[in-house]
């Protein structure tokens, strides 16, 4: 039967809850085919008593007595008709024929099988015919005047057989109420024994099923719950807590695996609070790299811009009053020391706006980039009107982020496809916008010189020129900048690979949540 899984080394040690749970389940399965046996045996045998009381006994012993009535009417017929010689005084004995008939028929399948009790019916049978030859049908096939006399002659031999036929016929029934006494003595023991074997079948099931749960409580949830006990403090932040496994064998194992799984976390801890630890520091020190940063860019913003204006100021004076009086390379270095200026004054304040962009402009707000869109495009009008660029545009969504970094976004893009023009065409600039799954894609597309599969990645890079400053002048900061508005405001940038008739800048923005896609509409052409 089902007992408590062993918690200390020995032959059940090993087993596992399946193996438990398998052993338990046939024994007790065992235990209730036994009960449901014996059972069943009661039963069929309190059902085989009660149909042979019912179809055997009872109707047998019911037959002897409507058998010993017919032949008692047919013997007062005859000697009613003997005494009187009329002949209706027969009738008792033309029904008693005919009643034993009937009980004759009843009585011999019933007893079909007994032995004893068919030898008492022959004798019975016996004694009947021997009146009946003596006494009944002669008197009975006699006229009235001949009965009398014949059962007045018969009269005492008559008297002898049907006396020996009673006699026959008392022991018969009493054979037969005494079988059917027993029968139904036998019965209520049967019934009684029933009884008592449900009744121990019924114990035997609850004893059983205490049992199981008692072993299921010991041997699988109460280990199951110590565990889960242990794991939810754990959990909880109790990382020196032990887990102990109890039970059978693969709840021992998850036990062990469980608590391997604590170490594992309680050395991870440890590396992500030394981590965490060396990340602090390497915070404090790129805040102090910040603060480095946003002094420097104050002083390129206000130390360094006025000695270069000076220089700008002084260099472009001397080329003015001077300018044709020297020789030529005095002319040529001057020229090349105002063009220096400049473009050191251009750089640092392309410098100065990339070290801005999230820092300095960071107000998220609702920007229309229609409206932004169009701005920058006035800016850019001078150089649009002079290279008789294109520039057409799909209908711009609303998003949020700052509207200054925005400006320069558009601004840097639009600028660079008009720069990089190719010499044979005029400029032709699209601007797309597409939704999808609540990011909006805008495509930039020139028909102009292109970008070199190897240098698609190289022109997000700052400081990364792919022409020489004679041809296509500027700081090699404007895509880069690009880029870290884009980045700023959870977007991406890159260029389109498949693109091969100029190129084409692929950048993406997330869109308003309340907002629904914007619907496709005819391309405007916006004219500075």
């Amino acid at each position: 039967m089902t007992s408590k899984p062993s918690d200390s080394p020995g032959v059940f040690a090993g087993w596992t809850t399946r193996r438990w749970l398998r052993v338990g389940v046939t024994g007790a399965l065992v235990v209730l085919a036994v009960l449901g046996s014996l059972g069943g045996w009661a039963m069929w045998r309190t059902s085989q008593i009660t149909a042979s009381l019912v179809d055997r006994r009872t109707p047998a012993l019911v037959a002897a007595i409507r058998l010993e009535s017919a032949l008692v009417n047919q013997e007062t017929g005859i000697r009613g008709y003997g005494v009187s010689g009329r002949r209706d005084f027969l009738q008792p004995y033309t029904q008693g024929v005919a009643d034993e008939r009937t009980a004759l028929e009843l009585l011999r399948p019933v007893l079909s099988g007994d032995t004893r009790a068919l030898a008492d019916l022959a004798e019975v049978e016996r004694d009947a015919d021997a009146w009946q030859e003596r006494m009944g049908r002669p008197v009975s096939a006699a006229p009235p005047a001949q009965a009398a006399k014949i059962a007045e002659a018969r009269a005492d031999e008559g008297k002898a057989d049907f006396d020996a036929l009673r006699r026959a016929m008392a022991r018969q029934q009493a054979r037969l109420q005494d079988e059917r006494v027993a029968a139904t003595r036998e019965l209520r023991e049967a019934v009684s024994l029933r009884n008592w074997m449900f009744s121990v079948i019924g114990v035997v099931i609850v004893l059983v099923a205490v049992l199981v749960f008692e072993a299921l409580r010991r041997g699988v949830t109460g280990p199951l719950g110590r565990l889960g006990s242990a794991a939810r403090d754990v959990a909880q932040g109790r990382f020196d807590r032990s887990l102990v496994g109890t039970g059978p064998a693969d709840l021992r194992r998850l036990a062990a695996d469980v608590d391997s799984m604590r170490q594992r976390l309680v050395e991870e801890l440890r590396f992500s609070e030394g981590a965490r630890r060396l990340l602090d520091e390497q915070a404090e020190d790129l805040k102090r790299s910040n603060t480095e940063l946003e002094q420097f860019a104050y002083v390129a913003s206000h130390d360094l811009q006025e000695p270069l204006r000076k220089v700008s100021s002084f260099t472009q004076l001397l080329q003015r009053r001077y300018g044709g009086q020297l020789d030529e390379k005095a002319d040529q270095y001057i020229a090349f020391a105002v063009d220096g200026a400049n473009r050191m004054q251009i750089l640092i304040n392309d410098l100065l706006a990339f070290s801005r962009v999230g820092r300095v402009h960071n107000e998220q707000q609702t920007v229309d980039l229609e409206d932004v869109f169009v701005r920058a495009l006035d800016d850019l009008s001078v150089s649009v009107e002079e290279t008789g660029a294109a520039v057409t545009h799909d209908p711009l969504p609303t998003v949020v982020g700052d509207r200054t970094q925005l400006g320069m976004l558009w601004q840097n893009l639009l600028s660079n496809a008009v720069k990089f023009r190719s010499p044979d065409r005029p400029p032709r600039i699209h601007v797309g916008a597409v939704c999808d799954e609540g990011v909006w894609e805008f495509t930039v597309t020139d028909n102009g010189i292109g970008i070199a599969p190897e240098f698609r990645e190289k022109v997000f890079v700052l400081f990364q020129r792919l022409h020489t400053k004679d041809a296509y002048p500027g700081t090699g900061i404007g895509l880069a900048m690009c880029k870290k508005i884009v980045e700023f405001h959870g977007g991406t940038i890159r260029i389109d690979p498949d693109y091969r008739l100029g190129t084409r800048v692929v950048l993406t923005l997330p869109a308003l949540p309340a907002l629904p896609a914007a619907t496709a509409a005819p391309d405007r052409e916006t004219q500075p």
